[in-house]
């Protein structure tokens, strides 16, 4: 499928003097390279004394999606919306039914600040480590040696709670990544890994001429060998190239920018504080240390990056750039909403149809007061309010109450409409996002807040 641009405002290139890229993970081919970080993440846990059935796992694209919650009470992986309103939760890879949903989150809502209890794996680095929470939780409710409880698990004196793995689990793929065993992998069979688009240069080189374009990224390959450039060195195409920059501390009070020797890969010692030099390479520093480098500020900054938290938010808050966010989901609702337009335009169709006999109803209708006291009834169902409600209707009303009730439409008749209401928003919230492509990045920004 076509790759496409949405823009939510006005941009004129030709005022852009510096184009940033910072796309760590859009550089690697996926679901290839996730699969390789949770073989490593498996391999280090066996080491520090799990079990080693757990290595029988492999890993599985379908399953995780970014965005998710870990409930490290329950051990649970949440689906909330911008409210924290739970939309589906799953326990290892069993999907919880509303009840439990209910039993666990009261009313189906959590505090998504309460980051005791939640976790957010809101990045696409996240993706191997959400699968691996999934797995642990699943082999643990299934192993016939633990004892199942509310939090967590017992093996005859010993109690692991969900957040005893998950913290694992965490410093397990920070070790993966600071430790360079999965660069090292990687580069092992880097064409396994790594996409090579021979149209790539066309876009850089338009760009470097126009004005600076800085690199931002994790680690730098110094195992690739600039001969394999059949033109120019890949490194020419970029004005400084910053690595470890330590997100999302690079927006933020950063660290000691050092310049790297790209023959040994060693950091020279002391804060470099020299003038900026052409296909230069630097680690660490700041947002405000890059802005000097470049010698451009502000909205003359185009920054491209694939988180939209780590990235797109804290550059336009911190230095005002202009921003670009790549959303690799995008492409597969696009592909989705393609083959379910016909459908979703027949559901806004009907919504229309079952708002209209009631536009001009008002307070006094004897069918609104129906459909307030079936309401109250559906969400109140304690006797002693459905009298006192039922009490409070006139005569008329209680008798075509009565008649519903008897007849089987009382209640039910109302399920079919909150169903379609319920439809509504969602669709109206895609068809409003799809009108809008042109300004189709707020979907962008809706899913993944979503």
């Amino acid at each position: 499928m076509p790759k496409w641009i949405f823009v939510n405002r006005s941009l004129a290139l030709g005022k852009i003097r510096c184009f940033g890229f910072d796309m760590d993970h859009t550089l690697w081919l996926s679901p290839a390279y996730e699969a390789l970080a949770f073989q490593l993440l498996l391999e280090l846990l066996a080491c520090i004394g799990y079990p080693h059935e757990i290595l029988r796992y492999t890993y599985n694209p379908t399953f995780p999606t970014r965005g998710l919650l870990f409930s490290a009470l329950y051990g649970n992986l949440l689906k909330v919306d911008a409210h924290g309103n739970v939309l589906l939760g799953a326990h290892g890879f069993t999907f919880l039914s509303e009840a439990e949903i209910w039993s666990f989150y009261p009313n189906k809502f959590i505090q998504r600040d309460d980051l005791q209890c939640f976790h957010i794996l809101n990045a696409l680095f996240n993706l191997p480590e959400t699968y691996l929470c999934a797995c642990l939780v699943d082999f643990s409710s299934g192993c016939s040696r633990y004892t199942n409880c509310d939090t967590g698990y017992q093996h005859g004196n010993l109690f692991m709670s969900f957040r005893s793995p998950f913290q694992d689990v965490t410093d397990a793929i920070n070790n993966v990544h600071q430790s360079g065993c999965l660069k090292e992998k990687t580069l092992e069979d880097l064409e396994k890994y790594v996409e090579k688009d021979p149209r790539l240069p066309i876009p850089l080189g338009k760009m470097k001429e126009v004005g600076k374009v800085f690199l931002a990224i994790m680690t730098y390959p110094f195992s690739i060998s600039e001969a394999e450039a059949s033109v120019r060195p890949w490194k020419s195409y970029f004005d400084p190239i910053v690595v470890d920059t330590q997100k999302p501390r690079l927006f933020a009070e950063g660290v000691v920018l050092r310049q790297v020797n790209t023959d040994s890969g060693k950091l020279r010692v002391g804060t470099y504080t020299g003038s900026h030099q052409h296909c230069a390479l630097y680690s660490g520093g700041s947002s405000d240390m890059v802005c000097e480098l470049l010698g451009v500020r502000g909205k003359g900054i185009l920054y491209i990056g694939d988180h939209i938290f780590g990235d797109i938010l804290k550059s336009k808050k911190r230095q005002g750039w202009r921003t670009c966010l790549v959303v690799p989901e995008l492409s597969w609702e696009l592909d989705i909403w393609a083959r379910e337009e016909e459908r979703m335009e027949e559901l806004k169709r009907l919504v229309t149809h079952l708002a209209d006999p009631n536009q001009h109803m008002d307070g006094s209708s004897c069918e609104l007061q129906v459909i307030n006291f079936t309401k109250r009834e559906i969400q109140m169902p304690h006797k002693s309010v459905v009298e006192q409600e039922r009490a409070s209707l006139d005569p008329a009303s209680r008798l075509l109450s009565c008649s519903q009730r008897v007849s089987g439409c009382g209640r039910g008749a109302l399920w079919p409409q909150r169903a379609w209401s319920s439809g509504s928003q969602w669709g109206c919230i895609n068809l409003r996002a799809h009108e809008a492509i042109g300004g189709g990045a707020l979907w962008a920004c809706f899913r993944m807040q979503a």
